[in-house]
């Protein structure tokens, strides 16, 4: 089993999810992060003063796919989220922590 961990655009988010619903996953969860790289923020107002926002918000989508799938699932998830601009994102492949699920 692999663990692939999308980070993400916002907007981009929803199609995301929607391929993912798709596809053939064993699990999936969601949260919202931040983000720091090449991107280097942007400037924001508030109150008439400009103020430097260094981490931009993004969605982590963390799928769990069997081994044979994981390549496909990892192409299709990034033709879906890729915008073409800097910032788009990561797709982190790893191998899953145990051989099957463990549900409580």
């Amino acid at each position: 089993m692999k663990q692939l961990t999308l980070v993400v655009r916002p907007f981009k988010a929803e199609a995301v999810l929607k391929a993912i619903n798709e596809m053939d996953v064993i699990a999936c969860a969601v949260q919202e992060a931040k983000g720091y790289s090449r991107q280097k923020g942007y400037l924001d107002r508030y109150l008439g003063s400009e103020y430097s926002m260094a981490f931009l918000p993004k969605v982590e989508i963390s799928v769990w796919v069997s081994e044979q799938r994981a390549q496909e699932t990892a192409d299709r998830l990034v033709r879906v989220s890729r915008t073409g601009r800097i910032g788009d994102g990561k797709v982190f492949v790893v191998d899953a922590c145990w051989p099957g699920v463990i549900e409580f």
